[in-house]
């Protein structure tokens, strides 16, 4: 009898395959995306003030990444470049609003063919095509019955088939503008007292209060990400599922979202994962980019990567936290309601930024511009109130480079450019960012894209087409820098 029940395993294994087993199944994945979060505000990442107490448990029990890098400040082609683990640039999506094409290989449709069950829930912002993509996209809109984008996410997890492994992408509105205080959801009201107000704003009590608001968005998306975390915890397999929270961009500000700074472009990035993580509460300083985690998603379940995957697998950092990975992260700037294009390295210690469009001021996103903190400045900036570093949203030219020491100037305050200490360090990350270039096939457009708002008032510009510029050498080669 024994034996008859052996032989179907027997003859499983003599064609190679493998029988499954808890202990080796590959995980459950969920990534969590806030909208316009700064790395810095919340709790777990050293601010006093701001309640996300499921954030800083999740870093407490699980991992913290200290050097994650967005290869984007600016809302749809970072989504777009993590999805395909591309940057922007190689994404025909490199512009705000742009969708992401179908000719477009994404790692959750590798994960599908693979048998994972794919859903999306929340905000979007890639454009209809790719939804395919996916076996279930509930997408939010902001303002019809889900300020926060949250709404569908918990419906997701209840949906999902119960004998597969899946993908969730599960995407928030918060902390996006519009906000709107005193909402019945909003699990904290902080006060001005609790504002962290960085140097390059001017603490009048319109920005105070605008911070305040802003806050409390961020603790609703705590709220709803501690809600994930139950719900796993619930359906009993909160242990073999990896969840990362990370942000698409930085906060909604001038010299913050859309800029090529840490405030712009590191990003937060907590891991909850019980069985993966070899120390709870770690914490790891290896550089890594967005475009990595499609490469790590199909490292842990099993599946080849794509040659057109820009990312590599950073697997070995939750088992060896100080294991080197990167030595530079890359981003980009590109049009967003306005006309630019920069580009940037950043080392562990520096950071290097290149202008190619420094004849034009640094004009925030639209969403800031039209807001009344960006008349206030505008004010201050009229009455000579302003210092120099809270004026850099308007002055033009800019300077045609950047290079900043983040260990003694964490603000990024003071450019080192012509410094004649750092010229070696100034050459170091030139060379790096010049090869990046050149190995990424980026360029800059042979045409300039007409701004959608007036710079300085906001006011809407009468419609003009926005054709995809055709892509001319790389720049690398074109002598325009």
């Amino acid at each position: 009898m024994i034996l008859k029940l052996l032989k179907p395993l027997l003859f499983i294994t003599s064609l190679g395959l493998a029988l499954p087993s808890y202990s080796n199944a590959p995980p459950n994945i969920v990534l969590i995306i806030a909208d316009d979060l700064n790395w810095d505000d919340i709790g777990a990442y050293g601010h006093p003030n701001i309640h996300t107490p499921n954030l800083d448990n999740m870093a407490q029990n699980g991992m913290r990444f200290d050097s994650a890098y967005l290869t984007a400040s600016s809302c749809s082609p970072s989504r777009s470049s993590i999805l395909t683990g591309r940057y922007p640039h190689n994404t025909d999506a490199e512009q705000l609003h742009w969708d992401l094409p179908l000719s477009q290989t994404t790692f959750s449709e590798k994960l599908k063919e693979a048998g994972y069950w794919t859903g999306a829930a929340g905000k979007w912002h890639m454009g209809e095509a790719i939804k395919e993509r996916f076996d279930m996209v509930r997408e939010a809109y902001y303002g019809n019955g889900s300020l926060s984008g949250s709404s569908e996410w918990l419906a997701l997890l209840d949906y999902r088939p119960k004998d597969q492994p899946f993908f969730l992408w599960l995407a928030a509105w918060d902390a996006h503008r519009p906000w709107v205080p005193g909402q019945k959801d909003l699990p904290h009201q902080h006060k001005q007292t609790d504002v962290r107000l960085p140097p390059y704003y001017p603490p009048t009590e319109l920005y105070l209060n605008d911070f305040v608001n802003y806050y409390d968005e961020i603790s609703r998306f705590d709220m709803n990400v501690g809600k994930v975390i139950s719900k796993l915890e619930k359906q009993g397999i909160a242990d073999n599922t990896l969840v990362i929270v990370i942000a698409d961009n930085g906060r909604p500000y001038a010299r913050d979202k859309t800029t090529l700074f840490d405030s712009g472009v590191k990003t937060p990035f907590i891991v909850h994962w019980p069985k993966g993580i070899k120390q709870k509460g770690s914490t790891t300083k290896s550089i890594v980019s967005s475009i990595d985690l499609s490469a790590t998603f199909l490292d842990l379940a099993n599946v080849q990567k794509p040659s057109t995957i820009e990312g590599k697998s950073f697997k070995d950092l939750f088992q060896t936290p100080n294991k080197p990975f990167r030595q530079y992260a890359f981003s980009e700037r590109n049009w967003h309601d306005f006309e630019d294009h920069a580009r940037t390295a950043r080392s562990k210690r520096y950071r290097y930024v290149r202008n190619n469009y420094n004849d034009l001021p640094a004009t925030p996103s639209g969403d800031t511009v039209y807001h009344e903190t960006w008349d206030e400045l505008i004010r201050l900036y009229d009455a000579g109130m302003l210092n120099m570093h809270q004026s850099r949203p308007f002055i033009a030219p800019r300077a045609k480079e950047e290079l900043y020491d983040l260990q003694n100037d964490p603000y990024e305050l003071y450019n080192l450019v012509d410094d004649p200490k750092h010229q070696r360090v100034l050459v170091e990350h030139r060379d790096a960012l010049d090869n990046w270039i050149k190995e990424s096939g980026d360029f800059i457009p042979s045409i300039r894209t007409p701004d959608d708002f007036d710079r300085l008032t906001g006011e809407k510009l009468p419609p003009r087409k926005r054709p995809r510029p055709p892509k001319i050498e790389q720049y690398g080669k074109s002598g325009k820098y």
